[in-house]
């Protein structure tokens, strides 16, 4: 048997109940692989370091990672970004590949993430090598890490009926998930509908970045949930970015996302490439570009945290540890306290891609922890405090 004594576990990855005061730390054992039990510790005992479930990275982009030396940053410009990485992925060969998502994959394994879902871009007839370079990864990381991956296709290739069904045929046979890119597009709705019909012909989960700028006219979140209650898709849907959401009128948002909370859609926030891509660059940016997470938990929509790009044009810096993101999306939208948020990292993702275990602490869950040297929330805020151990099925790392 092995026994982590005082440990405190915040309530926002707690899977047991306990009528223990705020404030108490517990002592935690697990035999084998598994927890076996979680007892309060006597009033007044001092923590010795905060125990989080291993972590879960909802929203990465492997296949453009550590390109950023190549290719130059976009400083801020989304659309020029997206060009510098569609002339550099003519250069993209599967060797290339490899080497640069294996070192995403081992970065995210040496920060604690046990399960991550990638996007990888699909932008003509072929399937890209991407796709079958990941393939072959999830069998090398089979027992570490549980790896997903999207289809990232620009929303307008959906007009082209034949190329677009023989994409989501693909796919659906490569365990991928249906995603696009929708912004401000001309007869969005139509299009979007076509999405939808794909994602029910070959029963498809779908995973939209969505309205990644600040114009207030950009609403393709509101159309998502309208066709996912169409089309009964509920709890089969997640949404990056949303950025836009964030200027227009609270009336508006929060009667986007109670259509959102209706739909079951998770809403996924990438605070370090949306603090970079939005606002101005010619002066200091006001606004954050950061999604209303404040008002989307109130609503009783699935919030997460995730890193987005790391080192290429979109993001030219940043780091395949959750907790940074965490952090850093703290700040930005106010989240307080700031382990209440902690699950965005943990929990809320687990179960957004339906992992088959949702991140909570409990007896009979997996021994596979990160432990902060922070003894509180905090303390979980600094670079010191995010200090950790790792344990991996009962073993540490």
């Amino acid at each position: 048997m092995t026994l982590l004594q005082a440990m405190y576990i915040p309530p926002a990855v707690r899977g047991f109940n306990s009528t223990a005061p705020a404030g108490t730390v517990f002592d935690v054992s697990w035999v084998s692989s598994h927890v076996t039990t979680i007892e309060s510790c006597a009033p007044g005992t001092e923590p010795q370091g905060l125990l989080l479930p291993a972590l879960v990275d909802m929203h990465l982009h492997l296949d453009k990672t550590h390109t950023v030396h190549e290719t130059g940053a976009a400083n801020g410009d989304l659309f020029r970004a997206i060009e510098m990485v569609a002339q550099h992925r003519e250069t993209w060969t599967e060797a290339d590949l490899h080497r640069r998502m294996e070192r995403g994959l081992q970065e995210a394994w040496r920060s604690g993430v046990r399960a991550l879902r990638t996007h990888l871009d699909w932008m003509s007839s072929e399937r890209p090598l991407s796709v079958n370079v990941l393939s072959d990864l999830r069998a090398q990381w089979l027992d570490r890490l549980d790896i997903q991956w999207v289809s990232l296709t620009a929303l307008d290739h959906f007009d082209d009926r034949t190329w677009a069904h023989g994409m989501a045929s693909q796919v659906k046979f490569m365990g991928g998930v249906l995603g696009c890119f929708i912004y401000r597009n001309d007869a969005l709705k139509r299009k979007l509908q076509k999405v939808f019909e794909l994602a029910v012909e070959f029963d498809l989960d779908l995973d939209f970045h969505v309205d990644e700028g600040l114009d207030v006219d950009a609403n393709g979140l509101q159309a998502v949930a309208e066709f996912t209650l169409a089309h009964g898709w509920q709890g089969r849907v997640a949404c990056g970015h949303a950025c836009s959401l964030s200027v227009q009128t609270v009336e508006q948002a929060r009667a986007t996302l109670a259509l959102l909370a209706q739909a079951d859609i998770t809403l996924t926030a990438l605070p370090t490439t949306n603090l970079y891509l939005q606002g101005s660059w010619r002066e200091t940016p006001v606004p954050r570009g950061i999604t209303r997470l404040q008002e989307a938990r109130q609503m009783g929509v699935r919030t997460c945290i995730a890193n987005d790009n790391v080192a290429d044009p979109f993001f030219p810096y940043g780091s395949y540890d959750p907790l940074e993101a965490w952090a850093l999306g703290v700040q930005m939208a106010h989240l307080a306290p700031a382990e209440d948020w902690l699950d965005t990292v943990t929990v809320a993702p687990a179960q957004a891609m339906k992992l088959t275990w949702d991140g909570r602490i409990a007896p009979g869950c997996p021994a596979d922890f990160v432990l902060l040297a922070a003894r509180d929330g905090l303390q979980a805020m600094t670079p010191a405090g995010r200090h950790r151990r790792i344990c991996r099925q009962g073993h540490w790392l």
